[in-house]
């Protein structure tokens, strides 16, 4: 495998850096459904977060595994809030869709490069960020569906509660 250098490696290390910011989006979208009370949905959310560490710590092994060295940037504070169960998933999906714009610029820059070795990582990801804005576009039409209905909505609560964390092991997902 080729060593990673340059132009991708500082891409690969920023990529890092935005998947931890999108654990801290997560973690936080959890403290706003532990605040309205929806304990499942807050479990949902936080393990979403450390499936966010998981991504990052597949970036991290990548580079690695090339004589790279990854750094983690600074990751900015957080402002999402959310006073509603709408709003949370919207934000979600917001944060999502800017995730999956990252990845597919890391493929067409690792084409550019001609880094070969890149895409197979790059291609799982793109897998990955397809089914992740499906499930919270999914969410969004489940919580519009419910609208004002408490029992639907603790129902909702119920089943998301009921998602196991993957850790944060790059093997755990």
């Amino acid at each position: 495998m080729a060593q990673l250098t340059g132009t991708l490696e500082e891409a690969f290390n920023e990529q890092v850096t935005l998947e931890l910011e999108a654990s801290l989006v997560y973690r936080q979208l959890g403290i706003e459904m532990d605040m309205l009370d929806l304990p499942g949905m807050a479990s949902w959310f936080r393990a979403q977060a450390d499936e966010e560490v998981v991504h990052a710590n597949k970036f991290i092994d990548h580079m690695t595994d090339r004589d790279a060295h990854p750094r983690i940037r600074a990751v900015p504070a957080t402002s999402v809030s959310a006073a509603s169960v709408q709003e949370a998933f919207e934000a979600s999906l917001g944060h999502e869709r800017r995730v999956s714009e990252s990845i597919r610029n890391l493929y067409r820059l690792a084409q550019q490069e001609g880094d070969i070795d890149a895409l197979p990582l790059l291609n799982w990801f793109i897998d990955e960020q397809l089914e992740e804005e499906a499930t919270i576009s999914e969410l969004i039409g489940k919580v519009k569906l419910i609208a004002d209905d408490g029992p639907g909505l603790l129902r909702l609560d119920q089943e998301l509660g009921s998602r196991q964390s993957p850790g944060t092991e790059a093997g755990a997902q």
